[in-house]
């Protein structure tokens, strides 16, 4: 396995050791090393193995990667090339070559790239063979899917991953972002380039939840003469539903949609009808516009695995935006993965080992947000009206293991734990009116929890 040495940096003196499932480095916790130094991105750029050569690629970050001085958006590393991002700078050695000297600061031995961040012992392994042979295939599609969707999609990078863990994990998300953010757009590219059937809801005030769900209807049979009642199948009948607006419809409608997120059928007077597998809502929300809107109740909004938030482009993103949306540009991403696959893929998931300790923090996590449980923090009884459920634990862990697989890993790490739990913990916990009036929000509440809350049995964690 090659080894990076970091030259300059918060990292320098340390030596990591990349494997060949290959690495993202970035300042955000996403990333297999963060690298927390001015100038470096949240995902800056990755380094993967194809064909026996080690490839780096610059994430298309305004502040650039060179290698050995040359500037690079992608390029081919050589044993001894020198690689800069940001204020940090690393060099890249292969394995079996004559090491190179260091910095003086340098006297700990290489670590494992993945390990180094979360030392944690991985659990017996459920997976057999043809499982981890199927983690490895889904890295690399994980990357065509990427590649596909970004034909179409400018950036957005982590609400793509969020969206594809919450299928992966048989779950649905709530997109929450200002109108203009291609939320619509990418829920339709997603069901194309996997291959899925999808329909759009428009969620409006006057909407009814039989035209969701679909109707029986009265039909004369020309045959015999008589009447019979016949289904007509409402467009919550496919793989993907995207549930446009959802606040914008009364309570009675958004209910319509709860048997069917929770039990994948539906109920229509005396028959029940099952839905297609696989089966997802991606419903989507306006933050900005209240008046006339009908929030979530907690109930519903506890079904989403995922509230995921879509912010704007960045300078670079929104100019590539206006440039191919006023040009002839024309994208036709093709088809990756079909519903059989997907499905597969879910059952893959759930046998993804977690250790112990990893399942102790999820559990600790999500009870720490409890204003009225011991183990709470003084903070979060002071903002902190009301705490997640024990669903909040049981989707921190399957999250984490969707991240893992797509991440090409075979077993759960805390820093899983910690990457997923933004998404899911942000519509779990509800801040006191003190706390917004302060301006604290339930992702500060998150932030300060995991900078808390230590990894059961693991120190500097």
């Amino acid at each position: 396995m090659p080894t990076i040495q970091f030259l300059e940096g918060s990292l320098q003196g340390q030596s990591f050791e990349v494997d060949h499932l290959g690495a993202t480095l970035g300042s955000s916790n996403r990333c297999e090393l963060q690298v927390a130094d001015t100038g470096v991105a949240q995902k800056h750029l990755t380094l993967t193995h194809e064909k026996g050569q080690w490839v780096l690629r610059d994430l298309r970050t305004k502040q650039g990667t060179t290698v050995n001085q040359q500037p690079v958006r992608e390029t081919l590393l050589g044993n001894g090339d020198v690689v800069r991002l940001g204020s940090a700078s690393f060099r890249f050695r292969l394995s079996g070559s004559e090491p190179l000297p260091l910095p003086p600061a340098s006297s700990a031995p290489a670590a494992s790239l993945r390990a180094s961040l979360h030392q944690e012992a991985p659990a017996t392994s459920e997976l057999t063979a043809g499982d981890k042979a199927t983690i490895d295939e889904l890295r690399a599609t994980y990357q065509r899917l990427v590649a596909e969707i970004s034909q179409v999609i400018v950036g957005q990078q982590d609400v793509i991953e969020e969206v594809l863990m919450a299928i992966f994990c048989k779950s649905h998300a709530l997109l929450v972002g200002v109108p203009g953010l291609a939320k619509t757009l990418l829920v339709s590219t997603i069901s194309n380039v996997l291959e899925l059937s999808f329909k759009r809801i428009q969620f409006t005030p006057d909407l009814m939840p039989a035209d969701i769900t679909g109707t029986e209807v009265l039909e004369e049979d020309r045959t015999t003469g008589g009447r019979v009642y016949r289904f007509v199948h409402g467009p919550i009948f496919a793989n993907m539903v995207l549930a446009d607006e959802i606040n914008r419809t009364p309570p009675k409608t958004q209910a319509a949609l709860l048997e069917a997120m929770q039990e994948r059928h539906v109920t229509i007077g005396e028959a029940t009808h099952n839905l297609p597998k696989p089966f997802f809502v991606l419903a989507t929300q306006n933050p900005i516009e209240q008046e006339g809107t009908y929030p979530l109740p907690e109930a519903q909004l506890d079904r989403f695995i995922f509230n995921i938030r879509v912010g704007y482009p960045t300078a670079e993103e929104e100019q590539l935006i206006i440039k191919r949306v006023t040009s002839t540009y024309s994208a036709k991403p093709t088809r990756q993965l079909t519903a059989e696959d997907v499905v597969r893929l879910q059952d893959v998931v759930r046998r993804v080992p977690a250790a112990d300790g990893v399942v102790a923090y999820a559990a600790n996590l999500a009870r720490a947000t409890r204003p009225k449980q011991p183990e709470a923090p003084d903070f979060v009884r002071e903002m902190v009206s009301w705490g997640a459920g024990p669903r909040a634990g049981i989707y921190l862990v399957l999250a984490a293991k969707a991240r893992a697989i797509l991440h090409g890993r075979y077993h759960v790490t805390t820093g899983d734990i910690q990457a997923v739990a933004y998404p899911v913990l942000r519509h779990r916990v509800l801040t006191t009116f003190n706390a917004e009036a302060a301006g604290v929000t339930s992702d500060d509440i998150i932030r300060m929890l995991i900078e808390q809350l230590r990894t059961p049995g693991v120190k500097g964690v």
